[in-house]
């Protein structure tokens, strides 16, 4: 088993890291830069930043905020948030972001993951996927993925994409279940195994961590490669170095 990876995830809105549930009702959390830095002290393996309203608003991801970011980073930056094209990528690499993260532009062109899989290596694209439950008797998809920061359905289910996006070259998974996101109520187990075992490629958990149990959960039950959390960690709930111990005291190989 490879060394489970403990990531945090910088939702920035308006330059400053925010944190919701389910999405909507987003709070205040902490600067940006003052949160990577802190994240990289306390054994962060990566970060993720996401420019959340980037789609929603129609434009692109505001480059000076990752930019901040980025001069002071000491492990890997994944970015997410209004990147639609190659050029989109490609101004983000160059000011040494080093994946990028594609989700409604993937669904509307999904091309792009082909191509930038082609053009920077499938190691540096990353697809993120939202999804969300179904009722039985709604005549959609039980897991079915959503976009635009969760807001507009696709009717589209998620492991069918999650194998699609494998086979154009995607290199991870990062796997937002939108029922669960800040509700501190665990994982959904269900959607990230159900994603997991249907692919090769790793998947990161995202969405519900609350307590040190529901990260081990997400790797032994949930199949994850990754685990990644936000609010345990912006409000000093849990610390990146709790989570790493715990996982060791398991039996799970985390990297120091």
């Amino acid at each position: 088993m490879e060394p489970v990876r403990v990531i945090p995830c910088l939702d920035v809105k308006d330059g400053r890291v925010v944190k919701g549930v389910r999405f909507v009702d987003l709070k205040d959390a902490r600067d940006p830069v003052e949160a990577a830095t802190a994240y990289c002290h306390q054994g962060a393996d990566e970060l993720v930043f996401l420019d959340i309203m980037a789609t929603v608003q129609d434009r692109k991801t505001r480059f000076e905020w990752v930019k901040k970011v980025c001069e002071l980073v000491t492990v890997p930056l994944a970015v997410g948030g209004g990147i639609g094209s190659i050029e989109d990528m490609q101004l983000l690499f160059d000011i040494g972001v080093n994946k990028v993260s594609v989700n409604t532009a993937a669904v509307k062109n999904r091309d792009l993951i082909s191509e930038a899989a082609t053009k920077y290596g499938q190691e540096r694209i990353v697809v993120a996927i939202d999804g969300r439950k179904n009722p039985p008797d709604s005549g959609l998809p039980r897991l079915e993925v959503v976009v635009k920061s969760g807001s507009e359905p696709t009717g589209i289910e998620i492991v069918a994409w999650a194998k699609q996006v494998e086979e154009l070259g995607a290199g991870e998974i990062l796997l937002t279940s939108k029922d669960a996101d800040g509700t501190k109520d665990g994982y959904d187990l269900e959607m990230t195994r159900a994603v997991a075992e249907a692919v090769n490629i790793p998947i990161t958990a995202s969405g519900g961590a609350g307590k040190l149990e529901h990260l081990y959960d997400a790797v032994v039950t949930g199949k994850a490669s990754a685990v990644l959390a936000a609010s345990i960690f912006h409000f000093g709930e849990i610390s990146i170095p709790e989570v790493k111990r715990y996982l060791k005291e398991k039996g799970i190989p985390v990297r120091n």
